[in-house]
C-alpha cells in the first residue's frame, strides 16, 4: 500500500516530535523537574501518529495514563503539554491535571485517563453525540492491553456495537499491563479477537508498521463514517521503558527490550520514505532536528512559566450556571 507523500512526511514529523518530547521528558523527570510519575511512550509513536494523521481536529479521541504520545498527534502545543508535565500555570489544565490528565477540547482530544480503561465510555459517549447531533464525526479510544480485561471495555463495545457508534477502539498491545505479560492475564493470543463477541469487525495489525496501522484505521474509519457502527483494531507493538520510570523491569531481559528496539518503528518508517524516494535522508535529518529543537524550546517555556497562584486553586471546580 502507498501512501501520498504529504501525509506520509507528516507522520514521521510526528513520530519525531514524540519521540523527542518524550526523551526530553525523561531527563527533566530525571532532574526532579517533572511533577508525579511519568509513562514513556516510546517505542510505541506509529500508533498515535498514524491514527490522527486521518483525523480531523472535530473528530475525538481518548487517551491512557500513556498519553503524551496521543496528546501530541492530535495536535498539542508542546509548550503548553510540557509546562502541564512540570505543573505550571501555563499547562494545558493549568498545572492541575500533570502528565495523565492533558486534555484540549479544541483538538478534539478529551483527556488522558489514569484509571486503565477509563477512556473507553468517554468515546462512546462522544460517538452519541455526534450520532444525535447527526455530524460526520469519529471518536478514537487509545488504551493498553490490560485495559481490555476490564469489565468496561466490554460494556463500551457492546453499547457500541448496539447502538452502531461512530467509535474506533484503538488496543496498544504493548507486551505488559505494569508488569504482568499479556500471555499470563489474557485468554486470547489476539485481543481483537474479543471483536467477535459483539459483531464488530477486528484487527490485529504490526503496531510498528505504519503502513499496516494506516490501512487497517482506514477502514475502520470508512465504516464509522458511514454509520456502520464501530471497530477494534490491536496493534501489537512494545514499549521501551519500564511500565514507569524507575521501574526495575524484572519481568523481562534486556536482550528481549533490545529485540524489540531493532524493531523502532520510526527506523522502519524511515527506510521506507528513502526507499520510495519520499524524502533523502537529508530531509529526514532536518525533520529530526527540528522536532528536538521544538522540544527544547518547549521546555524553555515551561521551565519559564509561573507556578499556579495558590489564590485560584478552587477555579474550575465548581460550575456556576447563571439565573
Amino acid at each position: 500500500m502507498m501512501m501520498e507523500q504529504e501525509r506520509a512526511i507528516r507522520i514521521y514529523t510526528t513520530m519525531m516530535r514524540i519521540r523527542s518530547f518524550e526523551e526530553k521528558a525523561l531527563k527533566l523527570f530525571e532532574s526532579n523537574r517533572l511533577r508525579g510519575s511519568v509513562h514513556l511512550y516510546i517505542g510505541q509513536e506509529a500508533v498515535a501518529a498514524t491514527v490522527c494523521s486521518q483525523l480531523r481536529d472535530i473528530d475525538y479521541i481518548t487517551s491512557s495514563h500513556r498519553g503524551h504520545g496521543h496528546s501530541i498527534a492530535k495536535g498539542a502545543e508542546l509548550g503548553k503539554a510540557m509546562a502541564e508535565l512540570m505543573g505550571k500555570a501555563t499547562g494545558y489544565c493549568k498545572g492541575r491535571g500533570g502528565s495523565m490528565h492533558i486534555a484540549d477540547f479544541t483538538k478534539g482530544n478529551l483527556g488522558a485517563n489514569a484509571i486503565v480503561g477509563g477512556g473507553m465510555p468517554i468515546a462512546t459517549g462522544a460517538a452519541l453525540s455526534a450520532r444525535l447531533r447527526k455530524t460526520d464525526q469519529v471518536a478514537v479510544s487509545f488504551f493498553g492491553d490490560g485495559a481490555s480485561n476490564q469489565g468496561i471495555f466490554h460494556e463500551s463495545l457492546n453499547l457500541a456495537s448496539v447502538w452502531k457508534l461512530p467509535v474506533i477502539f484503538i488496543c496498544e498491545n504493548n507486551a505488559f499491563g505494569i508488569s504482568v505479560p499479556v500471555k499470563q492475564s489474557t485468554s486470547v493470543d489476539d485481543i481483537s479477537k474479543r471483536a467477535a463477541g459483539y459483531a464488530i469487525p477486528g484487527h490485529t495489525v504490526d503496531g510498528n508498521d505504519v503502513l499496516a496501522i494506516d490501512a487497517a484505521f482506514s477502514q475502520a474509519l470508512e465504516r464509522a463514517r458511514a454509520g456502520e457502527g464501530p471497530s477494534l483494531i490491536e496493534c501489537k507493538t512494545y514499549r521501551w521503558f519500564g511500565h514507569w520510570i524507575g521501574d526495575p523491569q524484572v519481568y523481562r531481559t534486556q536482550e528481549e527490550v533490545d529485540a524489540w528496539k531493532a524493531k523502532c518503528p520510526i527506523k522502519r518508517f524511515h527506510e521506507w520514505l528513502v526507499m520510495h524516494e519520499m524524502a533523502t535522508p537529508e530531509q529526514l535529518a532536518e525533520i529530526s532536528e527540528k522536532a528536538r529543537e521544538a522540544v527544547e524550546e518547549a521546555a524553555r517555556f515551561a521551565m519559564e512559566s509561573p507556578e499556579p497562584d495558590p489564590a485560584y486553586v478552587l477555579d474550575d471546580v465548581f460550575f456556576e450556571q447563571n439565573a
